[in-house]
């Protein structure tokens, strides 16, 4: 059976190729992709080269396993349904809608023990959304907001929203997003944002709070991907406050002003990760329970409603493009999949 796939060729360069699929061996599922989703933050760092090329595609997912040398198809989000079976396996898998964590693809053979069920009152759409979920729930877990923190969010892509939209559910003095496109600034509002700001105004750091003499944030979220927005995320930071960077910057340094302010305000960084869990949460929280907290995310969320464009994943090239070369206009980019 055939199947399309999207591949990156080179930087800037993508291609959907056509290619047999045998049957799935033993401990698959076989699945047809319904839609998957593109990461604009990690997918666009391969997409442009800027990826570590002796960095693996991914650490904890069987399905990124190799080195992020072109060729390579990335991707950890795909929606669909299981229409085959592999030897051995069992229960009740035949049938249901599942999530994958795989790169985008018509068809896939995936190890059974790996597929996430998609729960029955989560529609498709919304279950794309999972991975970039679970990426947002880890976010929480390492920032820890706590009773009427001042909050800022530094970047309003996908996961900002989301991380803005868990943060709304805080009871927090001032939750603060901060983007330089009007339309994201705009949804962060319609996310639960008490206030929305341009990066660029030279007053912004001192805007985070209505009060003056607290203007300072207590807890800072850097999810940009700009490593120059990381300076920005520090100094809107107050004494004693964390700033947690959930961003992947690739090979692109972040030149950091840590002698000023920084030095004598007792400010921790904390790097965020969806690879693994905080230590201070492992012993309570396991992969399972953080998946079932971002399901249970997704229902109150609704998260498809960030969707802006949906294409077929023949134009796949073009999605990448319109991420790459027009953010002002695109927020989340999802391909669809024809029998």
């Amino acid at each position: 059976m055939k199947r399309a796939a999207v591949v990156m060729q080179a930087p800037r360069r993508v291609v959907v190729c056509r290619e047999e699929l045998p049957p799935p061996g033993p401990g698959e599922v076989a699945v047809r992709s319904s839609l998957s989703a593109v990461s604009a933050g990690t997918e666009l760092l391969f997409y442009r080269g800027e990826a570590p090329p002796d960095l693996p595609l991914d650490g904890k997912l069987p399905a990124l396993i190799g080195p992020a040398r072109y060729p390579l198809r990335y991707g950890y989000a795909v929606a669909g349904r299981v229409i085959g079976l592999g030897p051995g396996v069992t229960g009740d898998l035949a049938g249901r809608r599942v999530f994958c964590f795989h790169p985008h693809a018509s068809r896939m053979n995936f190890a059974a023990a790996d597929i996430l069920p998609i729960p029955e009152d989560v529609d498709d759409r919304d279950a794309l959304f999972l991975a970039n979920m679970e990426t947002a729930v880890t976010l929480m877990l390492d920032g820890r907001p706590t009773l009427g923190e001042a909050v800022a969010v530094f970047g309003q892509g996908v996961v900002g929203l989301l991380a803005t939209a868990l943060l709304a559910r805080h009871p927090l003095k001032r939750l603060v997003a901060v983007d330089p496109i009007p339309r994201r600034r705009e949804i962060s509002l319609s996310a639960g944002a008490h206030a929305a700001f341009d990066p660029r105004q030279a007053d912004a750091p001192g805007r985070l709070s209505p009060d003056s003499d607290e203007a300072m944030a207590d807890l800072v979220f850097e999810l940009s991907g700009e490593p120059s927005a990381l300076n920005a995320a520090i100094a809107a930071c107050g004494f004693g406050g964390r700033v947690v960077i959930g961003s992947w910057y690739g090979t692109r340094p972040a030149a950091l002003d840590l002698g000023g302010r920084f030095h004598r305000s007792r400010i921790r960084l904390i790097s965020s990760q969806v690879s693994t869990l905080p230590a201070d949460a492992a012993a309570r929280w396991s992969k399972a329970r953080r998946i079932e907290t971002a399901w249970e995310m997704i229902r109150r969320v609704r998260p498809s409603r960030f969707i802006t464009h949906e294409m077929p994943v023949e134009r796949a090239a073009e999605g990448y493009d319109l991420l790459d070369r027009r953010p002002e206009e695109v927020l989340q980019v999802v391909f669809t999949y024809g029998e």
